[in-house]
């Protein structure tokens, strides 16, 4: 008897389906229990009243919702946010840029600096954070001895307020552009030689053809590193941390950190799961935006 083509091409395809659905319950399953759960369950914590060791949580309805909206420390740990977020673009976009176009330029003959580049990256952040932390004390570290011998006097870059959160900047970019410099890196390995000897033959020179055609070929790529930037940058938590756990006097504070100090040091459970929560409907509507805005623009280009 001969069954029916598209009879037995439904049948394929659900078996597929079932296939796919199977191998993917181990990942589900994860996702579900690491990543929605805590966000439903946060939302929930954030409607009562709760220090985390009482057996029974008080409902409070919208109180610490109300509590955020009017706390100007939350506000300022916003603004630090963003100004990692501006001069995070500012510097480790650029910088990666031009060492990966550096480093594909000469070929293999920048390996080992390919390689000394990128240790930062592999370091752990606390690590750092403590190496800076020491690096930049004023009595032991190596930056006041530096302004003794020009005729200066003690620098305490990470206790002043007005200096503190761009050292850490500082830090932070040192940290993560040879992130962004494999990444671009990665991507002009994509672009064919062909393309830079037919540009070359036409006469064009090395600067129209890097911003007339590796650009826009390497939009994409460029979308995605300021997308990873701008998150990473506004859930940003340990190496501040480390170095200054937000002082002085709530210069370096960010987000993560006042809500670290809510939940955990002043046992405010209830308005830290508020300030997460908060961290996630902006992070989140950032991050949709930038998306929406940046393929809208490439599907324009």
């Amino acid at each position: 008897m001969i069954q029916n083509p598209s009879l037995l091409g439904r049948r394929k395809k659900r078996e597929i389906a079932r296939t796919a659905l199977l191998f993917s319950l181990p990942a589900l399953f994860f996702i579900v229990v690491f990543i929605f759960y805590p966000i439903v369950n946060s939302f929930w914590i954030s409607l009562h009243s709760w220090k985390g060791i009482e057996p029974t949580m008080k409902w409070a309805g919208l109180a610490n919702w109300a509590k955020l909206i009017k706390d100007k420390s939350f506000f300022n740990a916003l603004k630090n946010n963003l100004k990692i977020v501006i001069l995070s673009l500012l510097i480790q976009m650029p910088i990666g840029m031009a060492l990966a176009t550096l480093l594909d330029a000469t070929g293999k003959k920048m390996n080992a600096f390919k390689i000394a580049w990128f240790l930062p990256y592999l370091m752990s952040s606390v690590a750092i954070g403590y190496l800076f932390r020491y690096a930049f004390d004023p009595i032991f570290g190596i930056i006041t001895p530096i302004s003794k011998l020009f005729g200066g006097g003690a620098v305490d870059l990470l206790g002043s307020s007005t200096n503190a959160l761009y050292t850490v900047i500082s830090v932070i970019c040192w940290q993560y552009t040879p992130f962004y410099m494999v990444y671009y890196l990665a991507g002009l390995s994509s672009i064919p030689t062909d393309l830079y000897e037919a540009a070359i033959i036409d006469g064009a020179k090395r600067r129209q053809y890097f911003f007339r055609i590796v650009i826009p070929l390497l939009f994409p790529t460029i979308r995605n590193a300021c997308i990873l930037s701008i998150v990473g940058s506004l859930k940003y938590f340990d190496l501040i941390f480390v170095m200054t756990e937000g002082g002085p006097f709530g210069s370096t504070e960010l987000m993560a950190t006042y809500m670290y100090k809510n939940a955990f040091q002043s046992m405010k459970m209830s308005y830290g799961s508020t300030i997460a929560m908060g961290m996630f409907f902006i992070i989140t509507t950032v991050s949709i935006l930038l998306l929406f805005v940046l393929t809208r623009k490439e599907k324009d280009a």
